[in-house]
């Protein structure tokens, strides 16, 4: 007991209770709008406790009647029985679908928050952890979250009241019994105690093993062409048996447990209600109670052991919702990226969207949380109708400056701007409202499934055949899309399946040109295509009248010279190149 009571103070210390009512409290901003439901859950479970004691004192009768113990109406009787055990199973049932009513409601709320959460938080913090980590969190973690917490109350009024409600009864027919069903009450206690320390590091062990395997599980179907091409098939499956082998060994363990603990507790139960039923007969026999009564005070202990196991299990759903609380907070609590300049970003670009948009750095200086320093000093700057590339060996930050443009990344100092005209001072700090200027096409395949079309209009819902056709023919696309079956109507498999790099790198030009953006972005967008292609790509775009400012990062210095202005990125900072230094790279290259 002393050792106990010392565990006790040690977590309440470590802030075990303030942590777990912060985790509380956050929980109930979700459910707080359901209040109605969950009293009217609370009532329905009750009436349903009022009903099975009800239903325990006309079993008594019933059967005191037939036995001769009592006279009385005997169909009267049995069809009161009857009548509440119906109504019990109704309850029961209508219970039922109001959890599961409010438990789906509550998850889509908790789900949908969480995953717009999510998207704002801040991009390098958020890559800190697992594709397959965050998916488990959202999914699992707010499923845990809305199953229990919604019933948690409720059945902690409903189980608190059946048991003082099942006990009172008992105790005022026979206080004997009442105490002999007590029996049970401190082996349960003890072993719940136990099970319950078990049960708080199984449920961050599992939560972490979750993750593990869903991200595993990710990466390989998302790998999937590449472990074929290595013939790595035999690797993985060895590597997935692994994990399921930890993840059972986990399982295992705590199952043990929980077998001990049930047989004990099973065992202490059946002897318990052994012991009332030899004190019943002893009763019955003794003619102090009938035999209706005995029935009733057996049934009755049941329910008290029964009704108190539910009660205690009360505890480690608190601690399982709580924890995946907890996980859901660690995300959550992250920083948040600020869209407080939307108005302003929105006004800008309508004001100077027929004569185009500048982007400029000053003096930029950006260190990654790696403590890994990328730009110091850095300054750059392109403006409409110009293409601007931006060239440089791998590692040296030409990805990241995109990023930093995108306010994906924030730089630690100097400036970073958009505006119209000359006017550079009255332009707008880079920042995430800022994004809505931008049209942006990463390295890699970045298509949706669905249809050509329905991947166009993904950054313009309301665009035209007419306006996607058009889009498709600037990034030469259009010569391959127009002999498909059904057009832009074909249909792009995941990761842009069923395409070539070089088709699914045009089609997300296109895409992007279709946003009509003030600043495109292309980040090795054309390092598929052949020369030729790059070329007339690259020139399509500075004839389209549209003002488009165009920042282009590339390994390939061959459409060089039609580009405005390159940047080489060396020492971290930009460096203007001259025409000389330009022809240099690409007699070198």
């Amino acid at each position: 007991m002393r050792t106990t009571i010392k565990h006790i103070i040690t977590k309440i210390k470590e802030g075990m209770l303030r942590e777990m009512w912060i985790q509380t409290k956050w929980i109930y901003q979700y459910v707080r709008q359901y209040w109605k439901a969950m009293i009217f859950y609370t009532l329905l479970g009750l009436s349903g406790t009022v009903i099975s004691l009800v239903s325990s004192l006309i079993s008594r009768d019933l059967v005191d009647i037939i036995t001769g113990h009592e006279t009385g109406l005997l169909i009267q009787t049995f069809c009161l029985f009857i009548g509440f055990s119906i109504g019990n199973i109704i309850l029961t049932q209508i219970s039922s679908y109001a959890s599961n009513w409010i438990s789906i409601r509550v998850d889509n709320e908790i789900k949908a928050d969480v995953f717009q959460k999510m998207l704002i938080t801040d991009w390098e913090s958020l890559t800190d952890y697992h594709t397959g980590d965050l998916l488990t969190r959202w999914s699992a973690d707010a499923s845990t979250i809305s199953s229990g917490i919604l019933s948690w109350i409720p059945n902690l009024i409903i189980y608190t009241t059946r048991f003082v409600g099942t006990f009172a009864l008992v105790l005022y027919y026979d206080p004997t019994f009442a105490l002999l069903a007590m029996l049970g009450i401190p082996v349960s206690i003890l072993m719940s105690r136990t099970l319950l320390h078990k049960m708080q590091a199984n449920n961050k062990r599992s939560a972490a093993m979750n993750a593990k395997m869903t991200g595993f599980n990710q990466e390989t179907f998302s790998n999937i062409q590449t472990i074929k091409a290595f013939d790595l098939i035999r690797l993985y499956t060895a590597r997935l048996k692994e994990l399921q082998s930890e993840y059972f060994s986990m399982k295992m363990d705590f199952q043990k447990l929980s077998m001990i603990t049930s047989i004990i507790m099973s065992l202490v139960g059946l002897a318990v209600s052994y012991i009332c039923y030899g004190w019943g007969i002893y009763r019955v026999w003794s003619g102090v109670i009938s035999y209706g009564t005995m029935t009733m005070f057996l049934s009755l202990s049941g329910s008290l052991t029964g009704t108190l196991n539910s009660l205690i299990a009360l505890v480690p759903t608190a601690i399982s919702i709580t924890t995946s609380a907890g996980r859901l907070m660690d995300i959550l609590d992250m920083p948040k990226e600020d869209y407080s300049a939307a108005e302003d970003a929105d006004r800008l670009y309508e004001y100077y969207k027929d004569s185009g948009i500048s982007i400029t750095f000053r003096d930029m200086e950006y260190t990654y949380h790696s403590g890994t320093q990328v730009f110091a000093g850095a300054s750059m700057e392109a403006h409409p109708h110009e293409i601007v590339a931006l060239v440089g060996p791998s590692g040296e930050g030409k990805t990241t400056l995109l990023r930093l443009i995108l306010s994906l990344l924030s730089s630690q100092s100097g400036t970073c701007r958009v505006y119209g005209g000359t006017d550079e001072e009255n332009g707008l700090p880079l920042s995430p409202a800022t994004r809505r200027l931008f049209s942006y096409v990463p390295q890699g395949n970045t298509m949706f499934s669905g249809t050509i079309a329905e991947n166009m209009r993904n950054v313009k819902p309301d665009a035209t055949d007419e306006e996607i056709i058009d889009a498709l023919k600037l990034s030469c696309a259009w010569d391959f899309v127009e002999k498909l079956p059904d057009g832009i109507e074909s249909m792009v498999k995941e990761r842009g399946g069923g395409f070539s790099e070089g088709q699914s790198q045009r089609l997300s030009i296109a895409r992007a040109l279709l946003r009509k953006s003030p600043i495109l972005l292309l980040d090795e967008a054309t390092s598929a295509l052949d020369v030729a292609t790059e070329r007339k790509v690259l020139k399509n775009i500075m004839r389209d009248e549209y003002p488009r400012t165009c920042i282009v990062t590339t390994h390939r210095p061959t459409v060089l010279g039609i580009c405005s202005k390159v940047y080489a990125i060396r020492d971290k900072r930009c460096n203007l190149l001259s025409e000389e230094e330009i022809r240099v790279l690409e007699r070198d290259f």
